[in-house]
């Protein structure tokens, strides 16, 4: 992975993680936290549409909505969690 590569994943997941705050919460985490909600997600999303057998294709707009997607999930699951 060279340089740019790294830096569109890392955008991808501050981006991801930002729009998943806004929809589950109504706010950001900051930079790193976006970033990590976002790139956890992205794996969340990607293993749930591998399962569903769902591809919204390989470019960095199918990424984002995979990653939104994801991360929402993840923060729906945490919420849960921290209300139990």
């Amino acid at each position: 992975m060279d340089l740019i590569s790294l830096g569109i994943f890392l955008l991808i997941g501050a981006v991801a993680g930002w729009l998943a705050g806004l929809l589950m919460r109504g706010g950001g985490f900051g930079l790193l936290g976006n970033i990590l909600v976002g790139i956890v997600g992205a794996v969340i999303g990607g293993f749930l549409f591998g399962l569903a057998g769902i591809s919204l294709g390989g470019g960095m707009i199918g990424s984002l909505i995979t990653a939104v997607i994801g991360a929402a999930v993840l923060l729906l699951v945490v919420g849960l969690i921290k209300k139990a």
